[in-house]
């Protein structure tokens, strides 16, 4: 992590829908046809953010997480997978994560709207962080 300060007095995460930039990527171009396009987006984006897509690896950055985390995602989302996921949550060296898939939907959007949905899980998870 580079400003570890930056961080100070958080006490907890949720990222709802985490995913790996290539991989979404991917699968976003093969929706749309130019699917051997990959390394000219990426080309794109570094220009555009000085960071190439071998530069957004989330499953590195979840080892710099040293807070409880809460994660959740679309189980069954087609723009990733769910080994995509559980590799982040994994690689959290924090005991106290705890990993919520939503199940009976594709849709990614679903995932989204869990919170205004169902917040009781996540609102039950914050309680004792943020008392």
């Amino acid at each position: 992590m580079r400003w570890p300060v930056s961080f100070d007095g958080v006490r907890c995460l949720v990222s709802p829908q985490p995913v790996t930039t290539r991989l979404i990527a991917e699968h976003r171009l093969a929706v749309m046809g130019p699917g051997d396009r990959l390394d000219d987006f990426n080309t794109l984006v570094r220009l555009r953010t000085s960071f190439g897509l071998e530069q957004r690896i989330p499953q590195q950055r979840a080892r710099s997480v040293h807070v409880p985390a809460f994660l959740y995602q679309v189980r069954g989302d087609i723009l990733t997978h769910p080994s995509d996921v559980q590799a982040m949550f994994d690689n959290i060296p924090v005991a106290e994560n705890k990993l919520q898939w939503i199940e009976g939907t594709t849709a990614r959007w679903d995932g989204y709207l869990e919170f205004q949905r169902r917040p009781q899980p996540m609102l039950d998870w914050f309680a004792p962080y943020m008392s």
